[in-house]
């Protein structure tokens, strides 16, 4: 390694170990922000690449650069019965770390001050590795999702994300002036943190680096000055570098954190009526395609989250799309764990018996459309799902008796009726990963 790149990992070294990241108080839990939760459980990311589900205990998980913990409480809150190993170059950091997870009761962790590619060092192999807002910061991506690969199990899957080159190159521009005006040459602290302020609030409002870039209420918080102006080693990237970095390290693309916010269609006003000329070249594009033309078109993304893996270690399986009417009648339904608290039962039990919709897009928000909305009667039909998985015939009978007639005729629904409409139901959730669907062998 070059000596700037090793000045520039000390540099990003003591910023975090004057500034550790996130601040974010020692008794805040993540436990009700299901979303959070969601993302970072591994059955989330497992059943996109294999259409199984997968239980969490005795599961081994690496936090790649912890920083102060809050993500690997987020993955121990996630994933019950795992074991989480945190590592990180900074020492301050690690100690919060340890700090927040006892706090919170959780002897299940551990943690080491070290940097990634000393992982092998540890002598674990890892279910599950979470690389949050750290792979950027390096030198070379593909060095760093090397070293991660090097410890994955092999059904294992990597998250990591880089910062957007297009959504945040007004913050580059900004992090390059104030490196001309030596604020960058150590570790930033409070003098350089008052600079900052003081000259964007200098600034015109219609001038672009402040115009694009500068939130008043945010500015408030040294943390956002130091992530956002003054973050030593900052870089920025697009989907074909993100996709050379997986090429060079042999890894595989699972998908997006949050594939249902990548959608090109969701670009247009008429998602089925889009110009012959992308009407005809998007069914044939690549997935790296179509996510560059995303970022190009709409580059509101401030990370490009991804899920990886080894290459051809996913297992096959036929999508729901394509299921037969033999697979549907013996498949069994999940409902995502993250869905099972007990307040989110309490919720559809009071739009039951109030009559009224129950909006399950309000505890994980995944669309970027419009909100996903079931009604009472037909979300009652889902009420098994909280005691665990269900045969789909089991919620078809009980769908007969919460909608035993046709509301325009009055006849009997049939057998043969109550099961196309909770397929239709339960294909609309599987597609937000709210319900898992299993083909039984």
């Amino acid at each position: 390694m070059e000596n700037q790149e090793l000045d520039t990992i000390e540099k990003i070294r003591q910023q975090f170990e004057t500034s550790p990241y996130p601040r974010i108080p020692l008794d805040q839990s993540p436990k009700n922000d299901y979303l959070s939760l969601y993302i970072h459980n591994l059955l989330t990311p497992y059943y996109l690449r294999n259409q199984k589900v997968i239980e969490t205990e005795g599961k081994v998980i690496l936090d790649a650069g912890c920083g102060s913990g809050y993500k690997a409480l987020t993955l121990v809150e996630a994933n019950p019965g795992a074991k989480i190993v945190g590592i990180d170059i900074s020492e301050e950091s690690v100690k919060l770390a340890k700090q927040r997870l006892q706090y919170h009761g959780f002897d299940n962790a551990e943690f080491y001050v070290m940097p990634i590619q000393d992982l092998p060092s540890l002598g674990l192999e890892f279910d599950y590795i979470n690389c949050d807002e750290v792979l950027y910061l390096l030198p070379d991506i593909a060095v760093g999702l090397q070293a991660m690969k090097s410890v994955l199990k092999s059904k294992g899957i990597i998250r990591a994300n880089l910062h957007s080159l297009l959504r945040r190159a007004m913050y580059f521009c900004a992090q390059k002036l104030f490196t001309l005006m030596g604020l960058m040459n150590d570790n930033p602290r409070e003098l350089e943190i008052d600079l900052v302020r003081d000259i964007m609030k200098a600034l015109k409002d219609q001038v672009m680096i402040k115009a694009l870039t500068w939130n008043p209420e945010e500015a408030a918080t040294e943390e956002w000055i130091l992530m956002n102006y003054l973050l030593q080693g900052d870089k920025g990237y697009n989907i074909p570098e993100m996709f050379a970095a997986l090429k060079t390290a042999d890894l595989e693309f699972v998908s997006m954190v949050n594939w249902r916010h990548w959608e090109m269609t969701d670009l247009f006003k008429e998602p089925d009526n889009l110009p012959a000329f992308l009407e005809m070249s998007l069914p044939e594009i690549s997935v790296e395609e179509r996510l560059h033309l995303f970022e190009l078109l709409h580059p509101v993304h401030r990370l490009i989250d991804f899920w990886c893996a080894l290459p051809n270690q996913g297992e096959r399986f036929v999508p729901v799309a394509e299921w037969t009417h033999s697979d549907w009648q013996v498949a069994r339904v999940h409902l995502h764990p993250q869905l099972k608290a007990p307040h989110v039962r309490e919720d559809l039990l009071k739009c039951i018996a109030q009559q009224r919709p129950f909006t399950i897009s309000g505890y994980i928000p995944l669309s970027s459309q419009v909100p996903i909305s079931i009604e009472s009667m037909v979300a009652a039909c889902l009420l098994p799902l909280w005691e665990g998985a269900q045969p789909i015939m089991s919620l078809v009978e009980l769908w007969l008796k919460l909608k035993p007639l046709d509301p325009v005729t009055l006849e009997l629904v049939s057998h043969e009726t109550a099961f196309e409409e909770v397929k239709e139901l339960l294909s609309m959730l599987e597609a937000f990963l709210y319900v898992l669907l299993e083909r039984s062998a």
